[in-house]
């Protein structure tokens, strides 16, 4: 397993915040002012991302490309040549299924691309490497998927990836072998501006089909100022993605 896997794990909450409560255990003889301000932050960044009225605010600073309406579906096959959907992962090993299955992410981008895909009769990638070096590749599982369950077939299937950033060039790869330079790309819609950067800087023309946004209105009781399990889970993804796009036109530089 990948030594970055463990300093993510680290730094991204709960992981970070958990280290300060605990600094602030350690230091609270010794450094109380010190350990105060630890345990504020730590406590209080845990309540804070478990807030959907956090992640709604939060999400609409990041979820800065547009919904494709339905109107606007059949005229991609214009703008566009392949629709490229992105893995997000996998559940392991589920009994229902007796194997590896695509995560809930990954399920929704499935839909949202086959619905596409019926409108525009685009063929369609799916991007998506091994998943912490094991087989099979989050592409093979989606394209399985998206046959039986949708019966829209994939052309082709990018198996290399381990990142966004390799989403876009290994995609880009494929693509120009094929004459291909312009996508309807498919994800999320707080993961589409660190998307659509890479794969800009791939050399490939963009129409982003964004989905899953988080700043609407979560219609939670008192506003969405209870604590909820999913506020956190989504508050994480959304700070994944604020340090994706600090970090990575310092990684990436052309």
């Amino acid at each position: 397993m990948e030594l970055r896997f463990f300093i993510k794990q680290l730094i991204l909450p709960p992981g970070g915040l958990l280290l300060l409560i605990l600094l602030a255990w350690v230091l609270w003889r010794l450094r109380p002012r010190l350990a105060r301000l630890c345990f504020v932050l730590g406590f209080g960044g845990l309540w804070a991302m478990s807030l959907p009225v956090v992640v709604e605010h939060a999400a609409r600073l990041i979820e800065r490309e547009p919904a494709l309406v339905e109107a606007q579906w059949h005229s991609l096959g214009e703008r566009a040549e392949v629709i490229v959907v992105l893995g997000s992962g996998r559940e392991a090993a589920d009994p229902a299924w007796g194997s590896d299955q695509p995560s809930p992410t990954a399920l929704e981008r499935l839909r949202y691309a086959a619905r596409l895909q019926r409108a525009t009769e685009l063929p369609v990638l799916i991007s998506g490497g091994l998943h912490y070096g094991e087989p099979p590749s989050e592409a093979a599982l989606m394209a399985d998927v998206l046959q039986r369950d949708f019966a829209v077939p994939t052309e082709w299937r990018e198996e290399r990836s381990r990142t966004t950033w390799e989403n876009a060039q290994y995609s880009a790869e494929l693509l120009r072998a094929q004459g291909i330079r312009r996508v309807v790309l498919v994800t999320q819609a707080s993961h589409m501006p660190r998307s659509r950067w890479c794969f800009e800087r791939a050399g490939l023309e963009v129409v982003s089909a964004p989905l899953g946004f988080l700043g609407v209105d979560s219609a939670r009781p008192l506003g969405g100022w209870l604590p909820e399990g999913q506020a956190f889970w989504q508050s994480t993804r959304l700070l994944n993605e604020v340090i994706g796009m600090a970090v990575y036109p310092l990684l990436y530089r052309e």
